[in-house]
């Protein structure tokens, strides 16, 4: 199963592009909430269906939620950001797969709920892969990026296909952008698990960091449940 959403350059062609969000990464953390008793909702600039990538259906937990009436209609009919009220959100989180580099980062709504749940609220800020592409933008009141001082986690600019076709297309490399406006990258080698918590901001590597940031946010948010001075 293949989804495209069509790209446009600044010299006014089109091209399609496979390209998505990361089902693997969705299913992974939203099993994981699921299973802890978190209620999960979906946002994007424009609501609506959004497109998916890596569907797995070898994959028995990808397989399991492909045909997951429940989460598939969320996906069809995910939130418009004007539905959305940041005092009833006590975390964001951010996917990736390549379409995570278009639409979300550059979208000021969003931006808006996400530092409305992190500094008004408390709430942690989360991203997985190139979902944390959708942090580049994001400043606090005081005019500074979120992660200026922090250590950040993602997809490496180094292990991006520069040879490749849809390469030619991303607006920004998230390595070089985070490193430019402050942040510390840190990363490990391929096809492991990679997670930073640097306070209220936690970033993971790959899609096999999925649960494991989804986890760690459980783990933060159950602590402040069972701890409310913290």
């Amino acid at each position: 199963m293949k989804f495209k959403i069509t790209l446009r350059t600044i010299k006014g062609l089109n091209y399609d592009l496979p390209t998505g969000k990361s089902f693997s990464e969705i299913v992974n953390a939203y099993d994981t909430f699921k299973k802890a008793g978190f209620t999960v909702d979906f946002v994007s600039p424009k609501g609506g269906s959004v497109p998916l990538s890596y569907i797995n259906t070898s994959d028995s937990l990808s397989k399991k939620y492909l045909y997951d009436q429940d989460l598939m209609f969320a996906l069809k009919y995910t939130h418009k950001p004007k539905d959305i009220n940041a005092k009833n959100y006590k975390a964001v989180h951010y996917v990736g797969g390549g379409g995570a580099m278009f639409g979300v980062p550059e979208n000021y709504e969003i931006q808006k709920i996400s530092m409305t749940i992190y500094e008004k609220y408390n709430g942690i800020i989360s991203s997985v892969c190139h979902g944390t592409a959708g942090i580049v933008n994001l400043k606090t009141t005081d005019g500074d990026y979120l992660y200026k001082g922090k250590i950040v986690n993602g997809y490496p600019d180094s292990f991006e296909r520069k040879e490749a076709e849809y390469f030619k297309y991303f607006p920004f490399l998230i390595q070089k952008r985070i490193e430019d406006r402050g942040g510390v990258f840190k990363f490990s080698p391929r096809n492991v698990s990679h997670v930073e918590v640097d306070g209220n901001l936690i970033t993971g590597q790959n899609y096999l960091s999925s649960k494991d940031v989804a986890l760690k946010i459980i783990e933060i948010l159950n602590s402040r449940r069972n701890n409310p001075a913290h």
